[in-house]
């Protein structure tokens, strides 16, 4: 069940590079509703490594790949012609990333 699990968190993190690289994202109708999707995805995926992996070093080690994977697509983006740089970007998806750990936290304290 734990290799199940696993390989749900990396296909969610496939998707995000997907979602990150297409010519065509789905949009959010809402004011800045980009920021909030990079939120959502980064925060969905901290806190489900976060929960697999309770060890702090580990933690600590997704949520730096997190957010290097966030600021590097941002940067492949600009490359890319159809996709634009944005460093407000980056900051939802870091932003993404702390907010997933705080949950996992939280919810670590709320099960035990």
């Amino acid at each position: 069940m734990r290799a199940a699990l696993i390989a749900a968190g990396w296909l969610w993190a496939a998707a995000i590079v997907w979602l990150s690289v297409t010519p065509r994202p789905p949009q959010i109708d809402l004011a800045q509703g980009d920021k909030l999707g990079h939120l959502a995805a980064y925060g969905t995926l901290m806190v489900w490594f976060a929960l697999l992996y309770p060890a702090r070093r580990t933690r600590i080690a997704c949520a730096g790949a997190f957010v290097a994977l966030g600021v590097a697509l941002e940067f492949v983006q600009g490359a890319l012609g159809y996709r634009t740089f944005d460093v407000l970007d980056m900051a939802a998806n870091t932003a993404g990333v702390l907010l997933g750990w705080g949950c996992a936290l939280l919810a670590r304290r709320l099960l035990h």
